[in-house]
């Protein structure tokens, strides 16, 4: 596509909206540079956008959110495509049907990009120059676009490595520069993190961007755990797949086991056993899943029943936000441009980057939640039903765009986000 030079590594500057809208709009289409306009243009399941829309949709918050409202005498790049690039802001007005974005052949990639030529060039103006009695409405929109757009940053990523996947090319994102080995050498043993519980504050608290999703801070209390130092890794999944994991009803939920039954689940997705070993799908290609890297697209379902088959639990997203509040927010995050997990290891603890970790908490409010007003309150809020929380981060997720308190949340059923599992227990 268009822009071909390698991903700012910068971290979010809070201090310049403007230099970072630039930045952030820039990496989006930076991601595109491997593609071809025909690939832009692919939905592979209903779960999965086009990249053409995503670049559309990320576009159309700001025109909706910040030009319609506050740049004097704005006038629309195209009235239709308020229709086409809504995803699910009902007081934003009617929207296209997700499952069929991949129908959208109009308007064109380069039509798509000359639009966010147009929103760009305007947005630029209007934070030069905010109108007074509107600036802090202009800013604090314009830095929930920014992270909104970071959010499909990841999701563009994800939606085209599913893409790719359904092509019998197997065609890779970015080839890498050399296949993983499967070894069990390198692999820490399984050693714990213990925790005294007790009465916790859970949440986002004080200066700093946050989702509202994350507010307010509260207090929780927590009996006494212990949390794996360290994801769970392909080898130990091969072993439970071994040990007839997927056949065994004992160990899954109702649903989960239904799931299996209904879908056919015997790996996790992106696997495939071929000579004797098994082959997992990557942005870099298909290539043998390597023993030493953290096992990623599972279900919810499937991370518990790994983890009843090896006698322990998932944490609770409180659990695991107690445990992370000790570690710095570094790891293996998309600027580093692995595009996959790295290996496990025993100096890290991997609690950010590589891969979102499941947890068994209900994506739910937090005492005294309360949505930010107007149609913006659809962003998170309505989403509070039926879906399960996770935590960190992945190797897709822009460095600096998650914290300690980030909620991300799926439901109990998706495989094509990156997630894998952390063990926790009840302390002994």
């Amino acid at each position: 596509m268009e822009a071909t030079s390698t991903l700012a590594n910068d971290p979010w500057r809070h201090d310049d909206i403007r230099s970072t809208f630039a930045d952030v709009r820039r990496q989006s289409e930076l991601l595109t540079a491997p593609l071809a306009a025909e690939d832009c243009v692919v939905q592979s399941m209903p779960d999965v956008s086009p990249t053409k829309w995503h670049l559309a949709h990320t576009t159309w918050f700001f025109e909706t959110f910040i030009l319609g409202p506050y740049a004097p005498g704005y006038r629309s790049f195209n009235e239709a495509f308020a229709y086409l690039f809504n995803s699910y802001y009902e007081g934003a007005g009617p929207r296209h049907s997700r499952p069929q974005r991949g129908l959208l052949s109009r308007p064109t990639v380069q039509e798509v990009f000359d639009y966010r030529r147009y929103v760009d060039q305007r947005l630029q103006d209007l934070l030069d120059a905010p109108p007074s009695a509107h600036r802090a409405a202009i800013m604090e929109r314009a830095e929930i676009g920014l992270h909104h757009e970071q959010q499909h940053q990841e999701l563009l990523l994800m939606d085209i490595k599913h893409v790719f996947s359904r092509n019998p090319l197997l065609p890779a994102y970015r080839p890498s520069a050399g296949d993983a080995t499967m070894t069990e050498a390198r692999i820490p043993a399984l050693d714990w993190m213990s925790f005294e519980g007790g009465l916790v504050e859970i949440g986002h608290a004080g200066d700093g961007f946050a989702f509202d999703n994350e507010t307010p801070r509260h207090k929780a209390y927590l009996e006494p755990f212990r949390l794996a130092r360290r994801p769970v890794t392909n080898l130990e999944y091969i072993d439970f797949i071994e040990d007839s994991g997927y056949r065994r009803p004992e160990l899954w939920l109702s649903d989960g086991w239904h799931a299996v039954q209904a879908e056919g689940w015997q790996a996790p997705l992106y696997w495939q056993r071929k000579d004797d070993r098994w082959m997992q799908f990557t942005l870099h290609g298909q290539r043998p899943a390597s023993t030493t890297e953290p096992v990623v697209h599972v279900s919810l379902y499937e991370a518990d029943a790994f983890a009843r088959w090896a006698g322990h639990r998932l944490p609770t997203e409180f659990e695991w936000e107690t445990a992370a509040i000790t570690e710095p927010v570094e790891g293996n995050f998309l600027s580093d441009e692995t595009f996959h997990p790295r290996a496990v290891s025993a100096s890290h603890t991997q609690l950010y980057g590589d891969i979102w970790e499941l947890t068994q908490s209900s994506y739910g409010p937090y005492p005294g939640y309360r949505p930010l007003e107007g149609t913006l309150g659809e962003y998170n809020g309505k989403f509070m039903c039926s879906q399960n929380v996770v935590r960190g981060g992945c190797c897709l997720t822009p460095r600096g765009h998650v914290r300690t308190t980030y909620r991300n949340f799926f439901y109990p059923h998706q495989r094509w986000c990156a997630q894998g599992i952390r063990l926790a227990a009840d302390a002994r």
